[in-house]
């Protein structure tokens, strides 16, 4: 039997609470740093565990300056691939096309790489048990907060509970967004691409460590795991958006690979029967708030940049200690926050924020036809083009592009 008393989060009269929705890395990392700042704080997962999977991602900038202040980098250096090396490219008749030495591009960067499960996986262990977490539940309502009291919401469980702030980072599709500020037709702008993520079982051969497979309107991407299994990702021109039911999906990937080398055919026929298979589109979500009464959106809910600006998850690690500091400055933590004092926090949130992910936003949508040319013409010329390029020229391009992001994001601190 669910019971249907409203109750705060904790028991600690005087702390302003938190009810997080999402645990991921935007999620965790605000659970992490609000209780840093003496709020109480509860995080719902709609996941009956932390999600497995997940691509590779880099680490840098302003992103891993926010992890050296939580004295998370050792742990993220433990967990971090061992070694890139180097990354061929080859087209769907298996001939190379190129191959980038990531050893050689990263020299003499502060630059971590590792899997997104992992970094969800160390955020979890930070915040211990400063934070309650509570899996397989999540938001069923909102009742509105009138004046300074607190917003009331109904669980999925029948319960309810009261919070001083409401932080939706549930996704680039989140529901509480839909609910409070914006659907997804308002707000999500698709690129034109489509990605799919999945593992394959270790005994799927694989010799290099880092392989891609490209063609015009689709690359096909394999790497090697620690616990020796392997990831794949697809990126591909799509005209196409929207949610794809999961019965779908294989046989979509089918036909999006049906031209495509055997390597890619064969790894998508090697998926183990329950593996799941992650497809979604490449888009950005665009506001002009990212928040509304006591209700603030997070991460990929806010401001999703999409998996090829390479910082969606540094900017929701910075996103929340610029958070924790405009709550700590304008809000406090000795007493609840006024209306008042919550609405200058967060509006001071928005304006540190806003430069950064507008500019980061505007450098996805100039990526994205170069990440996977959608013509037998434009695929040739660029691959014309990074093979005349000298591998040194090649790298200040690379670290051009790094340092563009770096300073991009350098405004949050």
């Amino acid at each position: 039997m669910h019971s249907t008393t409203s109750s705060p989060i904790d028991s600690s009269p005087h702390a302003p609470h938190a009810l997080i929705v999402g645990a991921g890395i935007a999620g965790l990392a605000a659970a992490w740093w609000l209780t840093h700042i003496g709020w109480s704080i509860r995080v719902l997962e709609r996941a009956h565990h932390l999600r497995d999977g997940g691509h590779m991602m880099g680490i840098s900038g302003p992103g891993l300056g926010t992890i050296r202040r939580m004295g998370l980098v050792d742990a993220l250096r433990a967990a971090a691939y061992p070694d890139m090396g180097t990354h061929t490219y080859r087209d769907r008749r298996g001939r190379d096309l190129l191959s980038v030495d990531y050893r050689k591009l990263l020299k003499e960067m502060d630059w971590i790489t590792l899997r997104r499960t992992e970094l969800v996986r160390i955020l979890r262990e930070a915040v211990g048990e400063r934070a309650r977490i509570d899996f397989g539940i999540t938001v069923e309502s909102i009742a509105e907060a009138i004046g300074d009291d607190p917003l009331t919401a109904t669980l999925t469980d029948g319960s309810t509970c009261t919070a001083d702030l409401l932080i939706a980072a549930d996704g680039v599709h989140s529901s509480l967004r839909t609910r409070t500020i914006a659907t997804d037709a308002e707000c999500l702008r698709p690129l034109g691409y489509r990605y799919a993520a999945y593992d394959l079982p270790a005994h799927w051969d694989l010799a290099e460590s880092f392989l891609s497979y490209a063609e015009p309107g689709l690359q096909s991407e394999y790497y090697h795991l620690q616990n020796d299994r392997i990831a794949a990702l697809h990126v591909w021109r799509s005209s196409a958006h929207g949610m794809v039911p999961a019965p779908e999906r294989r046989p979509l990937l089918a036909q999006v690979t049906a031209r495509s080398h055997p390597v890619v055919q064969n790894g998508l026929a090697a998926v183990e029967p329950g593996a799941e298979v992650v497809i979604d589109d490449l888009a950005l979500v665009e506001l002009p708030a990212w928040h509304k009464g006591r209700v603030l959106l997070l991460g990929d809910a806010a401001h999703s940049l999409s998996l090829i600006s390479g910082q969606g998850a540094g900017m929701a690690l910075a996103s929340a200690s610029v958070l924790a500091e405009e709550l700590e400055r304008h809000a406090g933590a000795s007493h609840p926050p006024t209306a008042q004092h919550l609405a200058t926090a967060l509006a001071a949130h928005d304006r540190r924020l806003r430069p950064t992910v507008e500019r980061l936003q505007q450098r996805s949508r100039k990526i994205a036809p170069a990440f996977v040319p959608a013509t037998p013409v434009t695929f040739f010329l660029r691959n014309l083009a990074l093979r005349a390029l000298p591998q040194q020229l090649m790298r200040r391009i690379f670290i051009s592009g790094l340092k563009s992001e770096a300073e991009a994001m350098a405004a949050l601190q």
